[in-house]
């Protein structure tokens, strides 16, 4: 099938159609200039405070930490997170004691992407017999992780203890390229899982601690596009480099999957023929092919990104998890402080930057966009 939105000989793939002239902000009106001298005492106020305080601080007063055995099938995996509401959990080896992973949306969507690539329908069999387990080791063979000898080897569980400082958190969570990191505490004969720790509770310390103080931090009152954050639509504020991408609603689920993978990013921004704002998939979308088995009876190359989003609308209301907004928006006005405060909101892991009533996607930034800032 040929996706109705071909762009560039890249399928689904927009952003070069953007203009300018509309933009709002687009005046003779200044942008007030940052300081290097107002980022380099931000960054190293930020460092201090991260630098002697620990993970403790994330640990929340209750709540409850999924962990799923290694030899549990992957279709029971997939319903377990779908049903919990949650999209990763740690992977406990009862043979070693110890955890030895996490499973990731990234793992199902290579599992079906991998089923659907077989050119026969996407066997629930195959989701059924083979183990967690089973499915790692396959995984090295499609990641084709190599090591210096050249032999495949599996990637070592990235963890953290309650004492390591917030900013070891953070540098394990950016360098390592993982959304979460499990707090592990070792005390006893068995290791015990305390948290799953994310940038956002990183964010929200920060936060917490520099509110009666924001003075101490001079980049807060600098409007987002007068700094070097997040990744831009050409020709629209700073870039970092990197393309950016964006799907209209009738590509099909397979092109964003593929563009997750590819790109290495974990949304798409879902836009009309303005480019302006309609909705978002994310990679943890993926779990809401789990609802009443969607996975074995759709085709990724035939399902639109229109109906996956459906799909995943439904599987939330159905437990109660869709809150009724899953675009988090920001200005490219909008000062530093602001998004700082909305990123620090669980579950929001992105703002996408829009125009001001086209609600026209000029850019967007992740956590990960504004902690690379941070930690400079």
């Amino acid at each position: 099938m040929i996706p109705r939105f071909p762009v560039s000989k890249t399928p689904g793939i927009s952003g070069e159609s953007m203009e300018i002239d509309g933009d709002p902000f687009h005046h003779s009106e200044a942008v007030p200039k940052i300081l290097e001298a107002d980022v380099e005492l931000s960054r190293h106020r930020i460092s201090v405070f991260l630098s002697t305080h620990t993970a403790y601080e994330l640990l929340p007063e209750s709540g409850k930490v999924v962990a799923l055995d290694v030899t549990l099938p992957v279709k029971q995996a997939f319903h377990i997170l779908y049903e919990q509401g949650i999209s990763v959990a740690p992977l406990w080896d009862h043979d070693v004691s110890r955890f030895v992973g996490i499973l990731s949306p990234l793992d199902f969507i290579l599992i079906l992407r991998e089923l659907g690539s077989h050119g026969s329908d996407m066997a629930e069999e195959e989701l059924e017999t083979h183990a967690i387990s089973a499915w790692k080791e396959g995984k090295l063979q499609l990641t084709r992780k190599f090591d210096g000898n050249g032999s495949l080897h599996p990637r070592r569980l990235i963890d953290a203890g309650p004492h390591d400082s917030l900013k070891d958190v953070a540098l394990k969570l950016l360098q390592n390229k993982v959304a979460t990191v499990p707090i592990i505490t070792h005390d006893g004969s068995v290791p015990q899982l305390l948290h799953l720790a994310s940038l956002t509770g990183v964010l929200k310390c920060i936060c917490r601690h520099f509110k009666h103080s924001p003075a101490s931090l001079p980049i807060l009152q600098q409007p987002i596009c007068s700094i070097p954050l997040g990744t831009w639509v050409p020709k629209i504020g700073e870039s970092n480099g990197r393309p950016f991408a964006m799907l209209r609603p009738n590509a099909s689920l397979s092109d964003a999957l593929s563009l997750l993978v590819q790109a290495e990013v974990s949304a798409v921004p879902i836009v009309d023929d303005n480019d302006s704002l309609l909705d978002i998939y994310c990679r943890s979308d993926i779990t809401a092919l789990a609802k009443d088995r969607a996975y074995a009876q759709i085709h990724l190359n035939e399902l639109s990104i229109h109906q996956a989003l459906q799909l995943t609308q439904e599987a939330s209301a159905t437990y109660g998890f869709f809150n009724g907004q899953r675009c988090h928006m920001c200005l490219r006005s909008d000062p530093l402080h602001k998004v700082m405060d909305r990123l620090a909101i669980p579950g929001v892991r992105r703002l996408v930057i829009v125009e001001a009533g086209s609600k026209r996607v000029e850019g967007i930034i992740s956590l990960t966009d504004l902690f690379r800032f941070l930690l400079g």
